[in-house]
Order: C-alpha cells, then sequence, then structure tokens
C-alpha cells in the first residue's frame, strides 16, 4: 500500500469510497462535454427547399407547365381549381391553344401537374420573295444562293440591261450554278 495512505487513518475506506466517486463525476463530466461539442457538429439544417424552386410546404403542391407565363410549382389551398392554379402560374400566354385547355372547374390534387397547350403551328412557312428588279443590294445578298459578288452583278446587269425577263437568265447570263439556282428561285421574283 502507498504511503501516504498509511498516515492516514483508514485510508483504505476513503479509498474505496472516493474511487467510484471520481469515477462517476468524471463520467458525467465527460458526457456533457461530449453532449455539447456533438450537438454543435451535428445540428441538422433543415432541407433547402427554395433550392429545389419548392414553395414552403403547406396545401397542394401542383406542377403547372406549358403556355402559361411563369411555369413551375406552386403552393395551392385545398379546393382550389386548376383555373387557381394557371392564375398563380401568371395566366395564359397568347399562344395557348384554348380548345385543348384542362379542364379549368376541375378540383387540384397534390401532386397533380397541369399541362397547358401551345397552339399547334400550321407547319408551313412563309418564304419572302425578293424581286430581282427592284430589290437593292442588302436584300440580294440574304437571297439563299446569293453572294456579295453576285447580288453586285444582279444590279449591274439590271442597270445595264434594263432587267430581267425571265428567273433563268441567273444561270444562262449570268452564270450561276444549277445548284444555287434549285435554292434561289424560291425566294426570288420579277
Amino acid at each position: 500500500m502507498p504511503k501516504f495512505l498509511r498516515i492516514l487513518p483508514g485510508g483504505r475506506r476513503l479509498l474505496l469510497l472516493a474511487v467510484p466517486a471520481l469515477v462517476g463525476l468524471g463520467t458525467v463530466v465527460a458526457s456533457y462535454f461530449y453532449a455539447s461539442a456533438g450537438a454543435s457538429a451535428t445540428v441538422q439544417e433543415p432541407p433547402v427547399i427554395a433550392a429545389l424552386g419548392a414553395p414552403a410546404p403547406t396545401g397542394l403542391l401542383v406542377d403547372v407547365i406549358g403556355a402559361v407565363n411563369h411555369p413551375g410549382l406552386y403552393r395551392m389551398k385545398r379546393g382550389d381549381r386548376v383555373y387557381d392554379a394557371i392564375a398563380a402560374a401568371g395566366g395564359l400566354l397568347s399562344n395557348a391553344d384554348p380548345a385543348r385547355l384542362p379542364n379549368m372547374a376541375g378540383r387540384l390534387k397534390d401532386g397533380e401537374q397541369i399541362k397547358v397547350p401551345f397552339a399547334k403551328s400550321t407547319g408551313a412557312t412563309v418564304i419572302t420573295r425578293t424581286n430581282l428588279n427592284t430589290a437593292t443590294l442588302e436584300e440580294l445578298e440574304v437571297v439563299p444562293g446569293f453572294s456579295v459578288g453576285f447580288a453586285e452583278e444582279v444590279i449591274d446587269y439590271r442597270v445595264n440591261f434594263g432587267g430581267f425577263q425571265n428567273i433563268r437568265e441567273l444561270v444562262e447570263i449570268l452564270g450561276m450554278s444549277e445548284a444555287d439556282f434549285v435554292i434561289a428561285r424560291r425566294y426570288v421574283t420579277l
């Protein structure tokens, strides 16, 4: 036994009582520091919903896409109608197809996607034709199959010989290639 314990009368009993108390006190202090350090390091942030573009989590969540001013996710109240969701998305665009709109009076459901269709185009493109006898140099330069030099030749021919009688004169007189003529003939007129 250590000498300092022999000096104290009843040192053995004191040692038997003090050691468990010190171990218990050390455990309490250590667990306090561990809990306070762990709590500050593991504080969980709430999920960032704003980064996903989702509104705050109350009510019905609907997705409005298509021909609306501001497509996206919107939180709506229970009992709202499709009309309300489209209004929340900024309303219809001018090119929305009124004949194919969703049921505007339908009640919204959570997680629903509302598709507002665009009006179908006719598919036909309007070709503007450039008049060979009256077009400016800038107008002739943008005709497919024409180069800047060829556009100048067209104007020179028109000035010197009084204009074109037939579009085919581009090939026969000015020497335009057949491939370029096949393209250009859709864009020129007399």
